[in-house]
């Protein structure tokens, strides 16, 4: 599947897991270090929660949760196919994730959980915006699968298999692009606190932007 997907994905790839990355790492520093990029945690906590905490935190974190669902949701709905095309809803998604983060910002600067959740909808849509298009092949919000299939392919390698060069660039481009993202996540927020999510905003309308203008070059 990777060999199929034009070159121009490693590096949106790697600009998505940035994103993810400052989004995160705004998240773990902000909203009581729990994550938004990925749920694992979260959905933990709510197993945990059940027994530890009041039930209005429990209540919470399932809405976070929900949050994220509803974002892969509408990327469900407006991809209709896992084949990467010009001219499908891939800008109109983006923009979307950059309205949802911007908005998000309003909130939590007055102290409202409902930009957490926007927040979440943004990385949901996000990460189903990347599995759909690349097959499953490809999550930018979250990097546990990417080392699994990355120690896959060496373990692979090590018995004698061949070796997908562009794929594990891509692999490690989206690891790369996810650590320094929380890195500039971590200094953003301590200068801006919840506005320093414009910049990721920021990120995916320019992103959105550049594919609009790219597919318009392509078809003339």
């Amino acid at each position: 599947m990777i060999s199929k997907l034009p070159r121009w994905v490693e590096y949106g790839s790697f600009i998505l897991a940035l994103v993810a990355g400052l989004v995160n790492s705004i998240g773990l520093l902000g909203f009581k270090h729990q994550s938004i990029s990925h749920l694992s945690g979260i959905a933990t906590l709510v197993g945990t929660g059940v027994i530890n905490s009041d039930l209005s935190d429990v209540f919470h974190l399932l809405l976070v949760l929900f949050g994220f669902l509803m974002g892969s949701i509408i990327s469900g709905y407006f991809l209709s196919s896992g084949s990467l095309k010009l001219g499908r809803n891939y800008s109109s998604l983006l923009y979307l994730e950059g309205a949802l983060l911007f908005i998000s910002v309003y909130f939590l600067s007055n102290d409202s959980s409902q930009g957490h959740y926007l927040a979440s909808a943004a990385c949901g849509l996000q990460n189903a915006l990347a599995t759909r298009f690349s097959g499953a092949v490809v999550r930018t919000t979250h990097v546990t699968g990417i080392f699994t299939d990355l120690g896959i392919m060496l373990g692979a390698k090590l018995r004698g298999d061949a070796f997908d060069r562009r794929k594990a660039l891509l692999f490690l481009l989206i690891i790369g692009g996810f650590i320094l993202g929380g890195t500039c996540g971590a200094y953003l927020f301590a200068e801006l606190k919840f506005y320093a999510l414009f910049v990721p905003a920021s990120i995916c309308v320019l992103l959105a932007l550049s594919y609009s203008i790219y597919s318009v070059k392509v078809k003339k």
